[in-house]
């Protein structure tokens, strides 16, 4: 059962949480504006692909941040309170502050659940739609948002591997395709096209400016078409880079790809590990961040509430680049995704211990 001190503290720590979105979000789009507001003009980018496009940013952006804004909003309504004495107040009443850091506990549950919500469902559509559509408007000296959807050569069996230059997820249209069909490690045959499309059923294709070569003991035999409707082995996630498809899966997608890609071995299972924990381990950094939040600003110093932001600011900003720095080695080095990616919660957890054990001194 809630008391009123349960509620008082709850609504402000959900309150300020949510102004603290609303604050800085805006304050992102304007910058991403003034950004690309030129190429978006020079490109022709109708209204209401801008206006999905920022919807996406939207969640995209609120979930990069995610840490920050809930550590700065916690340090600032508690360190209110305790400027305010309300702080010294409530625990001299003969509430402990394990009991005053139940609402908090409360609030971080409610956030936690929202946030894991958001990385199963929201956030691999909004970030499938904030990706395509810097590659489709942006490039020019955007180059480097394109090469995040280049180059895919995939082993997809045994004995066939194909590969494409770009993929643009919108369209479900891939460009450069080439299949190579292997036996005893010799060539079989290869198709080539400049275009491959999703048709909408499972495994339906249709190649433009189709080729097949079928290699023989003397003679190859050649069989070309201008468009041709096939099917084939592979799924539509085959043609995406790494990377962009492990972002834009939702869970239940991303954890029958993850069974499907050890199936055959592939080499980057760490990296769509790496995408997978931290969909836990971000809703759990929820609670670890609060209860140093807490622990930080509860204490009424000299220097206000300046000093508590500027201590949060540089923890927040050290728990983001710990969780960048680990996501990386885990993709990148033989490191074991589940433990790279939960180390900087480990650690910041350890702090979490430590720092609640002087504030209740």
């Amino acid at each position: 059962m809630l008391t009123i001190l349960d509620k008082y503290i709850l609504k402000r720590y959900l309150n300020t949480f949510v102004v603290m979105l609303l604050m800085f979000i805006p304050i992102g789009i304007t910058i991403d504006v003034s950004e690309k507001v030129n190429k978006m003009i020079e490109n022709h980018v109708p209204f209401k692909a801008i206006a999905q496009y920022y919807v996406d940013f939207t969640i995209y952006f609120a979930n990069l941040l995610f840490p920050i804004f809930l550590f700065l909003s916690i340090i600032w309504f508690t360190s209110k309170l305790a400027n305010n004495t309300e702080i010294i107040a409530i625990l001299s009443s003969g509430i402990s502050f394990t009991r005053f850091l139940r609402p908090y506990i409360i609030g971080a549950t409610f956030v936690s659940i929202f946030a894991l919500l958001m990385g199963f469902f929201l956030v691999p559509k909004a970030s499938d739609g904030f990706k395509n559509f810097r590659y489709m408007y942006l490039i020019g000296n955007g180059q480097n948002e394109m090469r995040e959807n280049s180059d895919v050569y995939r082993q997809i069996n045994k004995d066939e591997y194909i590969y494409v230059s770009n993929y643009n997820s919108s369209s479900k249209m891939a460009f450069n395709f080439s299949l190579e069909k292997f036996e005893k490690d010799k060539l079989k045959f290869k198709i080539t096209a400049n275009r491959i499309k999703w048709n909408g059923k499972p495994n339906s294709y249709t190649l433009f400016d189709y080729k097949k070569r079928k290699v023989g003991a003397l003679n190859d035999v050649i069989e070309s078409s201008d468009r041709k409707d096939t099917i084939f082995k592979f799924d539509l996630e085959d043609l995406t880079p790494v990377v962009y498809i492990a972002e834009t899966l939702s869970y239940g997608d991303l954890t029958k790809f993850i069974a499907k890609e050890r199936e055959r071995g592939s080499t980057n299972i760490s990296v769509y590990l790496v995408v997978l924990y931290k969909k836990y381990s971000i809703p759990i950094s929820a609670f670890i961040l609060t209860i140093i939040a807490v622990a930080v600003s509860s204490m009424k110093r000299r220097g206000g509430m300046g000093i508590n932001l500027a201590i949060g600011i540089l923890l927040a900003f050290a728990f983001v680049f710990l969780d960048k720095v680990f996501g990386v080695l885990a993709e990148k080095s033989s490191a074991p995704p589940i433990i790279a990616v939960w180390i900087p919660n480990i650690v910041f957890g350890i702090l979490a211990l430590i720092l609640l054990r002087n504030a209740k001194r």
